[in-house]
């Protein structure tokens, strides 16, 4: 079926809990998975504006993802170090393989990727950089204390 990309649902901006939030504000997914009622996986065009980022680098523990970047240019930041991809590059990261990952719009003109990946809840996410797990339940700091749900205090 075909999918009306601008009736497909919309994600702004980030779910993290402060400040983590603050480098993936400017962002935009458009779930197009979700659009056509994938369950099992998810297809999302993800919108990054200069400056911002993908997400805080991750890992999950039970999600494949896989990028191609349609157009602009990113910077695929690993635990390697830094790869410029622009339109046409790819990359995957497998499920366990604990290389945090993310990309970051370095340049001065929006960047368009497109992200697949397993739909799974039950994962988990590490965040090597940060103070931050993710969980079924939300987020957590790695001594496994809750952070606020999204409008609580």
């Amino acid at each position: 079926m075909k999918i009306n990309i601008q009736k497909a649902p919309t994600r702004l901006g980030s779910g993290y809990p402060a400040p983590f939030d603050k480098p993936c504000l400017d962002r935009k997914r458009v779930r197009l998975g979700a659009a056509a009622g994938l369950t099992q996986f998810g297809v999302n065009l993800l919108h990054l504006q200069p400056g911002t980022w993908s997400s805080q680098r991750h890992w999950h523990m039970r999600e494949d993802e896989f990028i191609y970047v349609v157009s602009g240019e990113v910077v695929l930041v690993t635990d390697e170090g830094e790869e410029v991809l622009r339109a046409g590059d790819c990359a995957g990261f497998p499920h366990g393989a604990p290389n945090g990952h993310h990309l970051q719009n370095r340049s001065t003109r929006e960047a368009i990727i497109l992200e697949a990946g397993t739909d799974d809840p039950q994962d988990k996410a590490e965040y090597p950089d940060i103070d931050l797990r993710a969980t079924p339940d939300g987020y957590e700091h790695k001594d496994g204390t809750p952070y606020p749900k999204a409008g609580q205090t």
